[in-house]
């Protein structure tokens, strides 16, 4: 089997490892825009060795954002400096990568260090959209139970913002379909309580995520890949399951998806997850084995053992480490050496003397 620091290809993109570099949120972007913090956040794990750097949760539209303070590619005034970030990616060996994303009922609440509470329309927020008018929790806000038209302006947005993709050079995209954000509010009966052709049965619950993906592939080159987050499991009686995943994930290889990347929760906020290391690989691993597709695994991920093991065993194809980069992002380089594989370190010309 291969292991952590082999090549990975995609469609025409090789990856140099099979490190990858979480989409994370920085709540550092005013008016959607990238600035310096994400040129130095995400350009020091290129610098660092990983093969796959994605950026956070972009949000398709202005009301798709988390908060204010999120990153965002709805206009095309946000493409001069992602381009930016896109070419000091690439410089480093590293292959840039874009999550877009829509926040549904999760839209318009503060960032995580001002307590992530709703924030009302006279206190400077808006109205969040979701596929039924159901709130996360008593301390977010309702939202509107969308239209036919209000989907298919959703729709129309991530085709626009993969237009933009393109021209910022990014070689990946990931949609964001999973964590109780608005595609994973439609595939989950807990969120999800339409009596039209988008609630109901299975069928009807991922229309919306195969429709995002059509109108993807139509702007997205085809040489260029295309991923796909899930939550693989809600952690709650009645809602989303590992089953529906693994068959999602078999109608997404076939519309075009070229690696799912298998998380799970967050779309109540008291599910009861038994969060271990590397509790959700076993969803990476079933998924690649029964819906045919590669997969990343994601979730406490943090020694460089740990992460080859995942690929050496065949659980996935793809690691992709989120709080160990945070804490270093020099990890790729570190795991490098501990694993005994110094001809792929990435060392920096101008590093080379510490080494």
């Amino acid at each position: 089997m291969p292991h952590l620091l082999e090549p990975l290809t995609l469609r025409s993109v090789t990856l140099p490892n099979r490190v990858g570099v979480s989409p994370m949120c920085e709540y550092s972007s005013e008016d959607g825009f990238a600035n310096d913090w994400h040129l130095v956040h995400l350009g020091s794990r290129a610098v660092g060795g990983a093969g796959l750097v994605m950026t956070e949760a972009t949000a398709v539209e202005a009301r798709g954002r988390i908060t204010v303070r999120d990153l965002g590619l709805w206009k095309d005034d946000h493409i001069e400096f992602l381009s930016r970030i896109v070419r000091f990616l690439e410089g480093r060996g590293a292959v840039p990568g874009v999550q877009l994303a829509h926040a549904g009922r999760k839209a318009s609440t503060r960032v995580p260090w001002e307590g992530g509470a709703g924030v009302q329309i006279t206190a400077g927020g808006w109205e969040p959209i979701a596929p039924s008018a159901i709130p996360f929790s008593e301390r977010t806000l309702v939202p509107r139970a969308m239209t036919q038209e209000d989907i298919a302006a959703v729709v129309r947005a991530f085709a626009a913002a993969t237009r933009r993709a393109v021209v910022a050079g990014f070689r990946v995209l990931e949609l964001h379909f999973a964590h109780g954000y608005l595609v994973h509010e439609f595939l989950s009966p807990l969120s999800n309580r339409r009596d039209d052709g988008y609630g109901g049965g299975f069928e009807q619950r991922i229309r919306l995520a195969l429709e995002i993906v059509r109108a993807v592939e139509a702007e997205w080159p085809d040489h260029l890949p295309l991923l796909a987050r899930l939550s693989c499991t809600d952690w709650v009686e009645g809602g989303w399951t590992p089953d529906e995943s693994v068959e999602l994930a078999r109608r997404l290889a076939v519309e075009g998806v070229d690696l799912v990347d298998c998380s799970s929760g967050g779309i109540v906020p008291d599910a009861r997850i038994d969060a271990v290391p590397g509790y959700q690989v076993p969803f990476a691993r079933r998924i690649r084995t029964e819906a045919g597709v590669p997969t990343a695994a994601v979730g406490m991920i943090s020694s460089p053992a740990q992460a080859d093991t995942v690929v050496r065993e065949g659980d996935a194809d793809l690691v992709m480490l989120a709080r160990a980069m945070l804490r270093d992002p020099y990890w790729t380089l570190h795991a490098a050496a501990e694993l005994g594989h110094p001809e792929v370190r990435r060392i920096p010309v101008q590093y080379l003397r510490a080494y």
